[in-house]
């Protein structure tokens, strides 16, 4: 392990979505994440209320520097000397002022964990834009930069969710936990940009079958066979259609079919960042509660060390060019260099009406 992956990489950016630390961050960092799509101001006004709930910071960011923490100390158990950067899309620290540090500490060639899991636009090609424009506003010298691949499917992801699972069943009180009804939840897009994903050769929607995939694979390691996905997290006006039913709509299917408890497992989600604590700790909880219903939210596998064991088990993957360690059957993509360098209209962003 360690002379490979030396020899290959010289550094490892974790490359995340970004989120606000302050309330005065709330606004400008919505505006980022929100730039160029036409979103009314009066719906950022709804989202900003969302993270002053929660003191106008969202955990995401300390979520990735406790992980970055945890793969630095699994990198030096085994050896490797590999420093380990941190960068944002949408929030500091900025992706284009990292890459331009790691030029100034001379890295020249760094493998990137992004921290989605799926393919689709922005599970994965828009972390390969990141990629293309850091390197484009750094300009000379920029290091070359290696996407890790997708890894929603791995042992380690897989069984992490599937430990949540259990642990949030014995939650539960006894009168209701035999009889719990398991959902799972990923974020919601654009059914449009669900049809683009994956390579045109492929069929498309990548996304939704990476999803409901894992969703049975961490179903199965739990022995439930009847389950359900749903979705969370849509953002766009009601006339375009979105990838459904929503979570709290399908509470209301659950309680008038006499469901008295739920286990609502977020496999799209690698973390608790706030379109968890918001969407599923708050509006999802509080709908159960109105209807009577018992629920509980397992955990993600961003804080389960197997999380921080998977990033350079990947980077070892791609230094020795192993045979990808997975359980499911549905295609992967994601590895590439310097990002862009998928299949033509492969994940091709669609342009929502505003």
């Amino acid at each position: 392990m360690t002379a490979s992956m030396d020899m290959q990489f010289d550094a490892l950016l974790v490359l995340s979505f970004g989120g606000p630390e302050k309330p005065e961050d709330v606004r400008p960092f919505l505006e980022n994440v929100t730039r160029g799509r036409g979103v009314p101001p009066e719906r950022l006004d709804a989202v900003v209320e969302h993270y002053m709930h929660f003191g106008g910071v969202s955990p995401i960011n300390a979520l990735n520097r406790d992980l970055i923490e945890r793969v630095e100390g699994e990198l030096a158990a085994a050896g490797v000397d590999l420093p380990v950067y941190f960068g944002n899309r949408n929030w500091h620290p900025m992706v284009e002022d990292t890459v331009a540090k790691m030029r100034e500490d001379g890295v020249r060639n760094a493998a990137v964990f992004a921290t989605s899991a799926w393919g689709g636009y922005s599970g994965c090609r828009q972390y390969h834009e990141d990629i293309v424009r850091a390197r484009e506003a750094v300009g000379d010298g920029a290091p070359t930069l290696t996407k890790l691949r997708q890894y929603y499917d791995h042992p380690l992801v897989v069984g992490a969710f599937a430990d949540g699972v259990r642990a949030a069943r014995a939650e539960l009180p006894e009168a209701t936990r035999d009889t719990a009804r398991l959902v799972f939840t990923a974020h919601s897009v654009p059914s449009a940009a669900d049809r683009n994903a994956g390579p045109p050769a492929e069929g498309g929607n990548l996304y939704s079958r990476q999803v409901a995939e894992a969703a049975k694979l961490v179903a199965e390691a739990v022995c439930v066979e009847d389950f359900d996905l749903v979705w969370q997290s849509r953002s766009g006006p009601p006339q375009v259609p979105w990838l459904d039913p929503d979570i709290c709509d399908h509470l209301d299917t659950l309680s008038a079919k006499d469901v008295r408890a739920v286990i609502v497992c977020p496999v799209g989600f690698v973390s608790d960042h706030l379109e968890v604590v918001w969407d599923l700790d708050t509006e999802a909880k509080d709908k159960a509660a109105e209807l009577g219903m018992d629920f509980v939210r397992a955990a993600t596998p961003g804080r389960d060390q197997r999380f921080a064991q998977l990033v350079p088990t990947l980077v070892r993957e791609l230094a020795d060019a192993e045979q990808p360690l997975r359980l499911g059957v549905e295609p992967l993509l994601g590895s590439t260099t310097n990002g862009l360098s998928c299949a033509v209209n492969c994940c091709a962003a669609v342009q929502r009406p505003r």
